[in-house]
């Protein structure tokens, strides 16, 4: 059995990408996921705090987290990963949900020892939020590098 080529994945062969056909390297890639990441948390941080203001602090932090988590999987789609055109967005998109997932279960289980610890100040629930999100970020860059690092260079 030999690996799949480009003719046998055609989806991939479409894709189109930035600069050349030439993607980012690894360190390029990590400076704009963090400048994504840092704009991400700074939205994600005031969303969470304007939605708590009426809602529940889970419901607030989940709702906050899937509105920046579609737009950060957008943003480092074609800023981080020199991605263009609608060519494999549903895929692209199903990953960064699945970050999205883990994050969520991370946050939320992070806001339940907040509140099980007996804090109610809105500020701490924002630390650790931002620090579950850190941990959780880790993740959405290896899962979207995964994926997107096995399309085919070349194509404009």
């Amino acid at each position: 059995m030999s690996a799949p080529t480009s003719t046998d994945l055609p989806e991939l062969s479409r894709r189109p990408r930035i600069g050349a056909g030439q993607r980012p390297g690894t360190v390029v890639q990590l400076i704009r996921f963090a400048g994504v990441g840092v704009l991400s948390t700074l939205a994600y941080s005031a969303l969470y705090l304007i939605l708590r203001s009426f809602l529940g602090s889970f419901a607030a932090n989940t709702l906050a987290l899937l509105i920046t988590a579609v737009a950060n999987t957008a943003a480092n789609r074609r800023l981080t990963f020199g991605v263009r055109g609608n060519a494999g967005l549903a895929g692209d998109h199903a990953v960064g949900l699945l970050a999205f997932g883990v994050g969520l279960l991370l946050t939320n289980g992070s806001l339940a020892v907040v509140h099980w610890a007996g804090v109610e100040a809105h500020w701490v629930e924002v630390v650790v939020l931002t620090v579950a999100n850190a941990v959780a970020t880790v993740l959405r860059f290896i899962l979207l590098r995964l994926r997107l690092r096995a399309l085919p260079q070349g194509r404009t």
